[in-house]
């Protein structure tokens, strides 16, 4: 197949509106291109980025009406090789694949995970997928944790990118989780508002934090199946921070079974090889067609088999 290391660098131009002015221009362009600040950062003092046709510095606050064209040179994805690795595919059209991605997948390259990842899979799948993540996450517009199963979006264009990371931003995407957890909430329905933040002593961890440097993240549940000491949680993250349904849970006293970050030491796994959350579906507005869009991936395999031994009482 060939490789897609051949697109050419592409200028985009980006109008800002009223509800963004005042921002920080890499602050403002991190989240309107779904790239890293130091990324963004880069290509503002690389003079990639012209504001009214001028150049400008990073703390620069935009205004509402400024035109911004920024020009992402492609990315060079010779390190990053396509790999014969089985996808899932729930849905594709030549801007958008969605897929049922299995626990235990890395999403994208990273230090440690050059090779095996979904992106591997994705190039050697398509020779069409969107420059804006750079080369190590070309497609990625949302992720998964490592074990976390369940549907993905990927973009092929950069146009499909940038209009989902808006819809994402503006949280016009649904997206609704399925958990295992220890214990039953005393409510059947409830919200859990509680800034997350990095653990102030294990930094590779999140937590619930009342001071220091967090961002708010909201999410609702509701119990779905009430067993013996456990319950089937569905979930719905408003935001979108990092391992945020995970210390969400663990927060209110319901770990997910099978989390060995967040989960209690020597609590149960019951045979799970990693966090018993399940990205079950994804509701969200076509990039190109304005067509309603709903994605579900089915329950995997050993979240069926926990759920049948709870439902037997086969476990204390």
């Amino acid at each position: 197949m060939e490789s897609p290391g051949v697109d050419t660098s592409q200028t985009r131009i980006i109008k800002v509106e009223q509800c963004d002015e005042g921002k920080r221009l890499d602050v403002y362009l991190s989240w309107q291109l779904a790239l890293s600040r130091s990324r963004v950062q880069k290509l503002i003092t690389g003079n990639l980025v012209l504001i009214n046709r001028e150049h400008a510095r990073v703390s620069r606050k935009v205004k509402e009406g400024d035109i911004l064209s920024v020009t992402v040179p492609a990315p060079e994805r010779d390190l990053v090789l396509p790999e014969d690795i089985p996808l899932d595919i729930l849905y594709e059209d030549d801007d958008i694949i969605a897929v049922n991605k299995p626990r235990g997948l890395v999403v994208h390259p990273a230090c440690g995970n050059r090779s095996g990842t979904l992106v591997n899979a994705l190039l050697d799948h398509s020779d069409k997928l969107s420059t804006i993540g750079g080369k190590e996450r070309p497609g990625i517009v949302h992720r998964l944790d490592k074990n976390t199963s369940g549907v993905i979006l990927v973009a092929k264009t950069d146009i499909a990118h940038m209009t989902l990371a808006r819809d994402l931003r503006r949280r016009m995407v649904e997206k609704i989780y399925l958990a295992i957890v220890a214990g039953v909430p005393d409510e059947r329905e409830g919200h859990i508002d509680a800034a997350v933040g990095r653990h102030p002593i294990h930094r590779k961890k999140m937590a619930v934090l009342k001071e220091g440097k967090t961002r708010a993240a909201l999410t609702y549940y509701e119990t779905l199946r009430e067993f013996r000491g456990y319950a089937l949680l569905r979930v719905q993250p408003i935001t979108g921070r990092t391992h945020q349904i995970r210390v969400h849970l663990k927060h209110i006293g319901h770990p997910i079974i099978g989390d060995n970050v967040y989960g209690p030491r020597g609590g149960k796994s019951f045979g799970m090889t990693g966090q018993a959350l399940h990205a079950f579906s994804l509701a969200f507005t076509h990039p190109t067609t304005g067509e309603h869009m709903y994605i579900e991936a089915p329950i995997p395999e050993d979240m069926c088999s926990v759920l049948m031994k709870l439902d037997s009482g086969g476990i204390r």
